[in-house]
């Protein structure tokens, strides 16, 4: 076995880990970075698309951003489409903040890219990865390379950012860390197109069939969502009977909806987890390692890039001499989390207060059409909402 030494360990290279393993480096922090995946898959995935100001502004900050502002469109508006209505919600003029539009595998391949070729230490495509040791103050990563050979990385730290099923949130349930969940009992077929954006922001449909959304991730690709029951499958959905349900749910006499062939369908179970604390021994958890949120409100990447910068500051810290913030470091990510949960909760009974695939009786509906006349008719609940939506003043 191959065995080096470093001062962190960074398991993931997703948003979370890159953004860690960047700022470490740039600090002058000796890290190593291990992903079972190629570099070529995590920088074609297609996952989340929209990140709020405030964590583009801390990316440039720290010199991460320039390709996103170079290329990013922004968003500051939506609406509701419901009853055959449009309703828009300016939230950038009640938040002072909007959303940049920026596929997530973009913004990858440039944290990547800023890392790996900038002489990061970067191993890709490794598998069999086993944490050690993590209660005392010499952990350690193993794991073989592609060809078999086995590696063992000691450090001072690691980073969990592997995701829901990577091996590091697999050591906070084995020390018994409290884990909440709580399931939609619905389902999302999420759908990539190629068509033009159909408006200029995201379009949220309300509709007794289902929920329905689009939204845009270039000028030739746009991304839908439907409401399914949940365990779907994704061979229940041919492209006709997804075109007949997105006009059904979306469409309104003055709002057409552009279509075109279908280049991605996954189903997306929706359910929400929170593991807390985010910390055991000299392991540290951030990303979807230690909360998963459904993609209501779109907010899983940005909480990740949340966890990364609170998580490298806080070893910056220890390395000068200050352990307040690592101690610190999961009650402050979880102000936020929970912050982030309640808020897709809450619009969650909106969008499926009546669908199909909802507990759908009068009641959830009134609830919902109350719920949505209160931020349509109040300027104070539709500040309070776009505060919420673009995560303004959201740590408390």
């Amino acid at each position: 076995m191959t065995a080096t030494r470093t001062q962190v360990a960074v398991v993931g290279a997703g948003p979370a880990g890159l953004t860690v393993a960047n700022l470490l480096r740039a600090a002058g922090i000796d890290c190593v970075l291990i992903e079972e995946r190629s570099r070529a898959f995590i920088e074609q995935r297609p996952r989340a698309g929209f990140i709020e100001e405030w964590a583009v502004r801390a990316l440039e900050r720290h010199g991460l951003a320039d390709r996103l502002l170079q290329r990013a469109q922004t968003q500051d508006t939506f609406e509701f489409r419901v009853d055959g209505v449009r309703h828009i919600v300016r939230y950038g003029e009640l938040s002072g903040q909007r959303h940049f539009v920026y596929p997530q595998q973009n913004l990858v391949t440039d944290l990547v890219a800023h890392y790996a070729d900038g002489g990061g230490d970067a191993r890709f495509e490794v598998r069999n990865v086993r944490l050690h040791d993590l209660e005392t103050e010499r952990p350690a990563v193993t794991y073989e390379d592609e060809d078999g050979r086995p590696y063992r990385i000691e450090c001072d730290f690691v980073a969990g950012c592997d995701g829901a099923r990577g091996v590091s949130r697999g050591h906070l349930a084995a020390a018994g860390r409290f884990f909440a969940s709580h399931d939609y009992g619905i389902g999302w077929l999420a759908l990539l197109a190629e068509a033009p954006p159909s408006g200029p922001g995201v379009i949220f449909g309300i509709h007794e069939r289902g929920f329905a959304a689009h939204m845009a991730r270039s000028p030739q690709v746009t991304r839908f969502y439907l409401q399914c029951p949940p365990g779907d499958r994704e061979e229940n959905w041919p492209e006709e009977r997804v075109h007949e349900e997105l006009r059904s749910r979306l469409t309104i006499p003055d709002g057409e909806i552009r279509l075109g062939p279908l280049i991605e369908r996954r189903v997306l179970e929706m359910r929400n987890y929170v593991v807390e604390p985010m910390s055991y021994g000299r392991l540290h958890l951030a990303g979807e390692s230690a909360h998963l949120v459904a993609p209501i409100a779109a907010k899983g990447m940005n909480l990740a890039l949340h966890d990364a910068l609170l998580l490298a500051t806080a070893i910056v810290a220890h390395y000068d001499g200050d352990d307040t913030k690592l101690a610190g470091y999961s009650d402050a990510c979880l102000r936020r989390v929970w912050q982030y949960q309640e808020f897709s909760q809450w619009l969650s009974e909106i969008f499926h207060g009546y669908g199909a695939g909802s507990p759908a009786n009068l009641f959830h509906t009134r609830l919902a059409q109350a719920r949505l006349r209160r931020l349509l008719k109040s300027k104070a609940a539709a500040t309070a909402f776009a505060d919420m939506y673009v995560g303004k003043h959201a740590d408390f």
